[in-house]
């Protein structure tokens, strides 16, 4: 089959398109999924530039996130059957188990249906950012409706999807764009009050905007300075979750003076500690996104798609910055 190969660590160059054996079902709860498209994201340009997780398992195929059309199952496979359109977030770590390819076996306990209403490269940009986006604001921060939640990055991959998320919790948004675009994007996910940060103080913002008390909750998407400052933001007793590890360089007083819960989320915990039971309950949660998005509460902003073959390029797209949305590669016919 025909796969994007990372031949080493390094420049978006190291992306190599190569023929490659095509995976075989290595269990009876494996599925056998012809790609036809697969998400890119921040990880993956991560993965690539400092090394895979397993540096000894080869080829190594990046991509996490998948879309297919499910061609062979295991004996006990019992929820999915040939012909099944499903969409996962599996792989793509290190070795040969990733989706810059035609083929994917994956345990049926990643697995959720397709969104009937998506397309299958809108579905492979979804998991990842649906995932993180839940855990962080539905687990690690029990948003709850009546309050009021600060994302920042609201256009982009997780950032989109979270304002959907804590809308649809009733809660009030507000979120951190660099333009006016943006701004409007983030207005039509139904934010309440965009930020654009270039011009004005998001934490002063965010104080004004609650008479004076901060958010109950910030979502930190990235890291630094940023998280730091957040924490000024929220009110005493509030919530912050990061995506990124504080740097050694901040200082977390005004979070300790103000006594707030700190949640760190990394949604690659279960697929990296081999966690099944952990990597089943997120597969729920795409399952219940699926009925969101195909009522349209749920949108995915697909923002360009690459051939499998230039797949070096999207990672440049990526690596520039500014992304609005989602990045995809169509595989196959």
């Amino acid at each position: 089959m025909k796969a994007v190969v990372m031949t080493a660590a390094g420049a978006p160059e190291v992306l190599q398109l190569q023929d490659v054996a095509k995976p075989e079902l290595r269990s009876n709860t494996d599925v056998l999924v012809r790609l036809k498209a697969a998400g890119v994201n921040p990880i993956d340009t991560k993965v690539r530039q400092r090394g895979t997780f397993y540096p000894d398992l080869s080829p190594a195929i990046l991509g996490c996130d998948g879309a297919g059309i499910i061609e062979a199952t295991g004996s006990d496979v019992e929820r999915f059957q040939v012909g099944d359109e499903v969409y996962f977030c599996n792989g793509g770590l290190g070795g040969p188990r990733g989706n810059y390819a035609e083929y994917a076996v994956v345990e049926q306990h990643c697995l959720a249906l397709k969104p009937q209403t998506l397309s299958f490269e809108e579905a492979a940009a979804a998991p990842l950012v649906l995932i993180t986006a839940w855990e962080a604001l539905y687990d690690r921060a029990r948003i709850q409706a009546g309050q009021t939640v600060l994302v920042h990055a609201g256009a982009g991959g997780v950032g989109h999807v979270a304002i959907q998320l804590a809308k649809l919790q009733g809660t009030r948004v507000f979120t951190t764009v660099g333009n006016t675009q943006k701004a409007n994007f983030v207005k039509q996910l139904g934010a309440d009050l965009p930020i654009l940060y270039k011009e004005r103080d998001f934490v002063e913002a965010a104080i004004d905007a609650t008479n004076g008390e901060g958010v109950d909750v910030a979502f930190d998407t990235v890291g630094k300075e940023t998280f730091y400052k957040s924490c000024e933001a929220v009110k005493v007793y509030g919530d912050i979750v990061t995506l990124l590890q504080p740097s050694d360089d901040g200082n977390l007083k005004t979070a300790r003076q103000r006594n707030l819960r700190l949640g760190l989320e990394l949604m690659l915990t279960p697929m990296l500690m081999d966690l099944k039971d952990e990597q089943a309950e997120q597969a729920k949660i795409l399952q219940q996104c699926a009925p969101l998005i195909d009522r349209g509460q749920l949108k995915i902003q697909l923002t360009r798609t690459y051939p499998l073959a230039e797949a070096a390029a999207a990672h440049t797209a990526i690596e520039e910055g500014s992304m609005t949305g989602k990045l995809a590669l169509l595989i196959g016919g």
